[in-house]
């Protein structure tokens, strides 16, 4: 009971300070434990519900310094379990995420090799269509464990068919039909 009046006590004080200052120097054997901390009059109590307080008497007999030490927590073991599996999946994530980058990379390099070489084959387009297809795989790997958003994949997937398309019409390999007309325009 004693200590929850010094604790009380403890609490009482501070608004009528501007600031606290503990003090390292504690006459506990555990003290090592425990790290100097400041704080404000506007402190929240539950910070320091598991510490410890103390009176003690300066050098100057006239003073006495307030000394509230809270102990360092230990984080949880559920926490701690929490934080290696999200580091280990931080780690995959990466790696599936540079691999579809590199793939992604290659082919809009090989297209714009190809768009910049004044006597392409049509022939050589089959060659990026095999990238194409890896890159698709990867993409569609990293949705389905969750690495990449399902709209993401379908937009990476997307630019690299829409960079495929604009090669070929640039060479003339592929011409785009018409547009048909609406039906209501036909008949007015």
């Amino acid at each position: 009971m004693a200590g929850a009046s010094i604790s009380s006590s403890c609490w009482s004080l501070t608004g009528k300070f501007k600031t606290l200052s503990l003090n390292p120097s504690h006459p506990n054997p555990n003290a090592a434990a425990f790290k100097p901390l400041s704080f404000s009059a506007n402190t929240s109590v539950n910070l320091f519900s598991k510490g410890f307080v103390s009176l003690t008497h300066l050098q100057r007999p006239s003073r006495r310094s307030i000394v509230c030490e809270a102990a360092p927590t230990k984080k949880a073991d559920s926490a701690a379990k929490r934080a290696r599996q999200a580091e280990k999946r931080r780690i995959y994530n990466k790696a599936r995420k540079s691999e579809v980058k590199t793939r992604m990379k290659k082919v809009l390099e090989e297209l714009d090799m190809l768009r910049k070489k004044p006597d392409a084959q049509p022939e050589e387009v089959l060659t990026i269509e095999k990238l194409i297809a890896e890159a698709y795989s990867v993409i569609d790997k990293a949705v389905k464990v969750g690495t990449l958003h399902r709209n993401t994949g379908a937009r990476r997937k997307s630019r690299l068919a829409r960079r495929k398309k604009a090669v070929e019409i640039y060479h003339g390999w592929y011409v785009p039909s018409p547009a048909a007309e609406p039906a209501s325009a036909a008949t007015v």
